[in-house]
């Protein structure tokens, strides 16, 4: 179903969560049915590729939360709940955590789309979690198995996507060839 129109009317034609009025997108909600514009919002394409992961996250760009959060729209609120929570380590997010106001509803939609703690993290060989895009350095020469190349230490592996089901691997592209990547061999 369409719902752009609707998101349109309801947003005055502004990214819900910034305000910006140009290269918006509809962006669901998830963990959502879909069936209602209840369960979508209006953002800009900027913002819409950080959250799905496809550019990297820049906190100066969610300083907008500050106002959003306090939407009529329970879609919006659960995104900027989400998204606070997840800058939350930049530290100004931390005030606005305190302040912003869910209904058990909303908090629970929040948390049901937000990372579980006991979910599989990868870990580079210095301890930091690894995420959906990072780019990644290699800190030791690596043969890759059916394949004449040789990863070279200190290559860089941009992009990077995790593997789901296994959290000692990687994917990434060296030398234009899509391989797997141990994360032990791996630094942020």
């Amino acid at each position: 179903m369409n719902f752009e129109k609707q998101l349109n009317l309801r947003s005055g034609e502004k990214c819900e969560l910034s305000g910006v009025t140009n290269d918006l997108q509809v962006y669901q909600v998830q963990p959502s049915e879909g069936n209602s514009v209840d369960d979508f919002i209006l953002i800009s394409q900027n913002l819409k590729d950080q959250l799905e992961g496809k550019k990297e996250l820049v906190p100066n760009d969610w300083r907008c939360l500050n106002d959003s959060m306090w939407s009529e729209v329970s879609a919006v609120k659960v995104a900027a709940y989400r998204m606070l929570d997840q800058l939350k380590a930049e530290g100004w997010p931390n005030d606005l955590l305190e302040m912003i106001y869910l209904t058990e509803e909303e908090l629970s939609w929040a948390k049901s789309g937000m990372e579980d703690e006991d979910a599989v993290k990868h870990i580079d060989s210095n301890g930091a979690v690894l995420q959906a895009g990072d780019t990644v350095v290699l800190i030791k020469d690596l043969d890759v198995k059916g394949s004449t190349i040789t990863a070279k230490r200190g290559t860089a592996v941009r992009n990077i996507r995790l593997v789901h089901n296994d959290p000692t691997l990687i994917e990434g592209k060296v030398e234009g060839q899509t391989i797997y990547i141990l994360t032990q061999y791996v630094k942020k």
